[in-house]
């Protein structure tokens, strides 16, 4: 196809129209990028707030908040554990080193002050977040073995920014550490900061390293994957440059809505959010490039066989593109907070994906020219290599005996669903939640040798003051309770009488030391039958606390995952029936991705309890697996599926699966190692719920284009055939 002079006005034209395109891409990247880079800062981590008002916990919260002398009863109790002989001497001198925290500045890791913006060292003392007039004090084990201090942080004030960026926890802490380990040294002790405050500042570094070493991974994983897939040392830029925009067009979207309390954003949706778009927007860009180059054999003119390739894939990618996102703001359904703030930001990441790919990419494609795929450059007029290729054989040999290899498939898919029971999925400790041996998580563990595992994070009831004796006498015969205490008019000091019971509007507040750690999955299970036996006594109780909040949220988690998983499986059989006008093809690929979804969790159970040996899975780990594995899932679906009946309309259903599968076959599998490959760097995090999901969205995708999306769905294609169109009029073909 020669140009002729109108062709070349509207060629120049379109060139013209891309460079003012990426110019404008770079205007909006040039707002953008600084906001991505303090998304961080708006970032909201604490459990007790992910709560529905309505809960028990949070109800207890409110009550309990009235027998406060301050404004605030939300502490993290940061407790520093002294490992060593202990008398008289120790615990006075241990007492007086506590107690002078308060006054200490921020240091970092070596003991200097912390530094501002500019580099100037700068002077803030501990007290500014410690909680208004809390008692700091240490006291012996009952063995005098060691030594147990509380110094409880405003959690509020902890969770802001210091003038460095960093979170004021993560400096408090570490400055706790800090004068703690010398005073141990000095006093012949082995120490360790533990307690929410201790758990949550290694929770908080954790994410430290989110928008540099995560990132950096990410982007490095995704260009050696396309330098291989394009075998071009020039194209990869375009693709992975295009996902990098759209990382940052999210993230400053996101960050404005997150600073003015429109989302709620925390560390796990960023660092999802991240490997989301890049992933997606990776996969969007193969399925444009691959359809791109295939045009360019078929037309002379690069900006017609852009047009040409633009309108073949918009359809499947905005099909694609919404469905995730709706999927995902399904999470709106959520009853925990955190769940509802990632399903916006998980959605705004796909749109700007979205809208990147099918903007900015085809400019700078049309711009570069033909010459961008060097050392293979499509040439007009020559065959397409994908014709003759690795998934031409595929395909053909699936339409030859279908039977054997859907059976063969769906054998494979059903054995490995069956281990998906063996899930442990009743949640985790914080302790548990980490990959790595942190001090907080060996303090932890530590903790409970010398006291009880809830010393310090009591379950705190209210109950009417006239039933507080008998709530409290039937407590005592709980098992799994150590200890009961009532709230006090003034804290408890050993040797000198016990002050008079505080009393808040006719109730009272009874402080329950458990035998276990607080957010341990043994805690958690006591605080149903904990609740049954105290509303027998006094029906208007409240149970709240530390274990009652994790009780609360697995309890919350359960509720979503039998609400938002049949609401997403509809919202995807409904847009597939749209998009593919048949209501048996949208069935037969809505049942491939949840028996998909089923084998890839009964891997997970395999890999993560007789490989990594993890404690368990977080009681959310399924619902979040299910939202990744099927919205994710149901692109390869569409991508295959949109161009099968393109090429039914012209050849037949079956000779028109063959060639889908021969033309889609690569940039699919293409596709999933991408984002398989995103989504495995998120074990890089040492956090065991972000690891876990990382390696089933990855290997769930794998299965999902390897198997399922190239051998099973053909397959049954074939063997059903032009039924399969049912409704539409392909069904006659």
């Amino acid at each position: 196809m020669s140009e002729n002079s109108t062709g070349q006005r509207s060629h120049r034209k379109l060139v013209l129209a891309a460079s003012i395109v990426a110019i404008v891409w770079l205007a909006i990247s040039s707002v953008t990028g600084p906001l991505f880079g303090n998304l961080s800062s708006v970032q909201k981590n604490d459990n007790s707030k992910f709560l529905p008002a309505g809960a028990e916990s949070s109800k207890a919260s409110d009550a309990i908040l009235k027998f406060s002398d301050t404004t605030s009863n939300n502490q993290f109790p940061t407790l520093i554990l002294f490992e060593g002989k202990v008398d008289a001497s120790k615990i006075g001198s241990a007492n007086v080193f506590v107690q002078g925290l308060a006054a200490k500045d921020l240091v970092d890791a070596k003991g200097q002050l912390i530094k501002d913006a500019k580099g100037n060292a700068i002077h803030i003392p501990i007290s500014d977040y410690l909680s208004p007039g809390a008692q700091i004090g240490a006291f012996p084990s009952a063995k005098n073995d060691a030594i147990l201090a509380n110094v409880p942080l405003d959690a509020n004030k902890s969770q802001l920014t210091l003038p460095n960026k960093s979170v004021a926890l993560l400096s408090v802490v570490t400055t706790i550490r800090y004068y703690a380990t010398d005073y141990a040294q000095q006093n012949g002790f082995i120490t360790h900061t533990t307690g929410l405050g201790g758990l949550f500042a290694d929770l908080f570094n954790a994410f430290s390293g989110l928008d540099s070493s995560l990132l950096l991974v990410t982007g490095s994983v995704v260009a050696l994957i396309l330098i291989i897939v394009y075998r071009s040392p020039v194209l990869w830029i375009l693709p992975l440059m295009s996902a990098g925009f759209a990382l940052t067009l999210a993230g400053g979207v996101i960050y404005e809505l997150a600073k003015h309390n429109i989302i709620t954003l925390d560390g796990q949706s960023q660092g999802i959010l991240s490997v989301l778009v890049l992933g997606a927007a990776t996969d969007y860009a193969l399925l444009l490039i691959s359809r791109y180059r295939e045009e360019l054999h078929i037309y002379e003119s690069r900006t017609q066989a852009m047009k040409v390739a633009w309108r073949g894939v918009v359809e499947p990618i905005v099909a694609s593109g919404t469905t995730v996102a709706l999927g995902l703001l399904m999470l709106l359904l959520s009853e925990l907070t955190n769940n509802r703030g990632l399903g916006p930001v998980g959605a705004i990441g796909i749109v700007c994906a979205m809208i990147t790919i099918l903007t900015l990419l085809p400019a700078l494609l049309v711009i570069f020219g033909r010459w961008i795929f060097w050392p293979k450059r499509p040439k007009f007029n020559t065959e397409d290599e994908k014709l003759t290729g690795i998934w031409s054989k595929v395909a053909k040999s699936t339409e030859r005996n279908p039977r054997k290899y859907w059976s063969i498939a769906l054998l494979i898919l059903v054995v490995l669903a069956s281990f998906a029971t063996t899930l442990h999925s009743n949640g985790l400790s914080t302790a548990q939640s980490f990959t790595k041996r942190t001090d907080s998580v060996i303090g932890q563990e530590q903790l409970t040798t010398y006291f009880p595992g809830g010393q310090g994070q009591p379950t705190q009831i209210v109950v009417n003051a006239d039933k507080a004796q008998a709530v409290s006498d039937a407590l005592k015969t709980f098992t799994g309770v150590s200890q009961v205490e009532p709230q006090t008019v003034t804290p408890i000091i050993p040797g000198q009488p016990i002050p008079a019971t505080k009393i808040v509007n006719g109730r009272e507040l009874l402080n329950v030391t458990l035998s276990y750690g607080p957010d341990s999955a043994a805690a958690v299970k006591l605080i149903p039958p904990m609740r049954a036996l105290v509303h027998g006594v006094d029906p208007t109780a409240l149970v709240g606390g530390t274990s009652a909040i994790y009780n609360d949220i697995d309890s919350a988690t359960r509720h979503d995952q039998k609400l938002i998983i049949p609401v997403i499986l509809l919202l995807i059989a409904f847009i597939l029936a749209l998009l593919l006008r048949s209501i048996a093809a949208s069935l037969l690929l809505l049942g491939s991705v949840v028996i998909s979804y089923f084998a890839t969790l009964g891997a997970c159970s395999i890999v993560f309890h007789h490989m990594f040996h993890f404690a368990g899975e977080d009681s959310s780990f399924p619902l979040f697996a299910f939202v990744f594995l099927v919205a994710l899932g149901i692109d390869y679906n569409i991508f295959l599926m949109t161009r099968v009946r393109e090429e039914t309309i012209k050849f037949g259903t079956r000779a028109g699966m063959t060639k889908g599968v021969t033309v889609t076959g690569g940039v699919i599998t293409s596709a999933g190692v991408v984002l398989a490959a995103t989504f495995s760097v998120l074990g890089i995090l040492p956090l065991v719920f972000l690891a876990e999901l990382g390696f089933a969205v990855a290997f769930g995708v794998l299965l999902d284009t390897l198997l399922v999306r190239s051998i099973l769905v053909p397959a049954l294609v074939h063997s059903i055939g032009p039924k399969v169109w049912w409704p539409s009029k392909l069904q006659h073909d």
